[in-house]
């Protein structure tokens, strides 16, 4: 089958996690004999801040770390209906502009036999209510929500006609352990600043905890002020910037433990939804400790997979424990790639979009499935 990715960006992930599990998603597909294009717009904030902060030889590394993967950039006068007239499976993230979602739900209604499937990935169902009430997502034939509460919201507020919970998950081709890597760090943390919504946080959980226990660590990730890395410098931690997501397994490869610091609207509005860096560090076999969040659906098994802290007091003993406790790291290392490799690959959520689109895609969409179908 043909799909069509209308993206925020899949060339950049400066600030933007969803291009890791795109990718992942993407190079399943096609690995699988199916075609994936995307398209993302050229003047993309992400892509944008890619290139002033690490300039083209970022776009072009893309190129070299994924060669499967094809982006296109368009502009206001980008041809749209040509490419949808040759989709099967066109899918829509939410940020892309409002105008243009409702142009595409155009094109579906006006005769494409393509299933078009809008994906939301962020919080702004509950921070910007109004700018996603005001999409026009009424000739969408599918909504794919990354968690629960996410699509119980889109259900409530009437915004789809099936919606349907599609977590993120782990490209494992890319995020796998490296064996026998010579560890040169204590801990790791791979986050960006976040626009204030996990300030107090990642004083609490992470720089406290650090300065206390004296360890040697790193920090990767974007938007950093100036307080900050003062802070961060004052901790003993080295801030690196931006990482290049293909970097990331032998960053969690050197140190011997990392963490997860949810984003606050998560954590107070949209339960059961953690960042994809916890299934890319669990997928890179490296012990995890997490503050709080609620699993609310159940994904993983805390206190085997990773363990969970309350305040920056526990996370310091936590910490100690495992740098401390060669078994301890052991197991969670073991587990938590074990869950990883059973429930949350980007193979198994392609699985789950087919299954989904077996219901609510179109008639040529569910002919072409069928036969996949009838194989398992």
């Amino acid at each position: 089958m043909k799909f069509l990715f209308y993206t925020h960006s899949l060339v950049s992930d400066w600030n933007h996690g969803n291009a890791h599990f795109l990718r992942g998603v993407m190079r399943e597909l096609v690995a699988r004999g199916h075609t994936a294009l995307a398209l993302e717009p050229e003047d993309g904030w992400s892509r944008a801040n890619l290139l002033r902060d690490q300039g083209d030889g970022a776009i072009e590394r893309f190129g070299r770390d994924f060669p499967e993967l094809v982006s296109l950039t368009y502009d206001s006068s980008f041809d749209h209906e040509k490419l949808l007239d040759d989709a099967d499976v066109v899918i829509v993230h939410e940020w892309t502009d409002p105008a243009l979602v409702a142009r595409i739900g155009r094109a579906r209604a006006q005769g494409g036999a393509f299933a078009l499937v809008f994906h939301d990935t962020h919080h702004r169902a509950v921070s910007a209510q109004p700018q996603i009430a005001e999409l026009q997502l009424k000739d969408y034939d599918l909504i794919l929500a990354f968690g629960e509460t996410l699509r119980e919201r889109y259900l409530a507020a009437g915004w789809g006609r099936n919606v349907v919970t599609w977590h993120e998950a782990a490209d494992t081709r890319l995020f796998h352990p490296i064996a026998d890597q010579e560890k040169d760090g204590d801990l790791v943390w791979i986050g960006n600043w976040g626009d204030d919504e996990r300030t107090a946080e990642i004083s609490e959980f992470l720089i406290r905890p650090a300065a206390e226990l004296g360890l040697k660590g790193t920090v990767r990730g974007v938007r950093y002020p100036p307080e900050a890395l003062h802070a961060l410098a004052q901790a003993g931690l080295s801030f690196e910037g931006w990482i290049a997501n293909r970097d990331v397994p032998s960053a969690f490869a050197r140190h011997r433990v990392t963490m997860h610091i949810p984003r606050r609207p998560y954590v107070e509005a949209l339960p059961g939804i953690p960042t994809i860096r916890v299934f890319e560090a669990l997928a890179c076999g490296i012990p995890l400790i997490s503050a709080p969040w609620n699993d609310a659906e159940g994904l993983f098994r805390p206190g085997t997979d990773f363990l969970f802290v309350n305040n920056g007091e526990e996370m310091a003993a936590e910490l100690r424990r495992i740098l401390s406790d060669p078994e301890l790291a052991a197991s969670l290392s073991a587990a938590g790639l074990e869950t990883i490799r059973d429930r949350h690959t980007c193979a198994h959520r392609v699985d789950e979009l087919f299954r989904a689109l077996m219901r609510h895609g179109t008639s040529r969409v569910q002919r072409l499935l069928a036969p996949m179908e009838a194989a398992e």
